[in-house]
């Protein structure tokens, strides 16, 4: 029997159309604009996306456009290591509802997995920041 890796899911409430939302998020070069903590910045090499990021440059692979809200992504941060990051936009009312899991990988301590947590609900804070402002524009 596998075992199960510890996960999280976090989400947040945007007053935006999913549509808007999706658009904006599934282009890799905003992601250094709302994914602050995460990403400084990225840029494509090679017909790769590679991010830089606190740990230094990571490669990153995006799901391709879709018409289900799927905003998967793979980063690669080393040789033969590639993490699962799914991510979902869904409609909520007239609004949005983005969904992003982290799982634990073996080797990250709980406090680390923690401080993880506290990174990706501050960017989602921030893309729900640009977005409600977007929407007024």
């Amino acid at each position: 029997m596998a075992v199960l890796l510890k996960s999280r899911t976090l989400s947040v409430s945007i007053n935006c159309d999913p549509g808007r939302v999706y658009e904006f998020v599934s282009k890799p070069e905003n992601l250094p604009k709302w994914a602050k903590m995460f990403c400084r910045s990225i840029k494509k090499s090679n017909g790769k996306w590679i991010a830089e990021t606190p740990q230094g440059p990571v490669k990153v692979r995006f799901t391709g456009k879709n018409n289900f809200g799927v905003l998967d992504h793979y980063v690669n941060p080393g040789p033969g290591v590639e993490v699962f990051v799914p991510m979902r936009v869904v409609p909520n009312a007239s609004g949005s509802e983005v969904l992003f899991t982290l799982f634990q990988l073996a080797g990250v301590s709980d406090e680390k997995f923690a401080e993880d947590i506290g990174w990706v609900r501050q960017d989602l804070r921030t893309l729900k920041g640009i977005m409600e402002l977007r929407k007024g524009a």
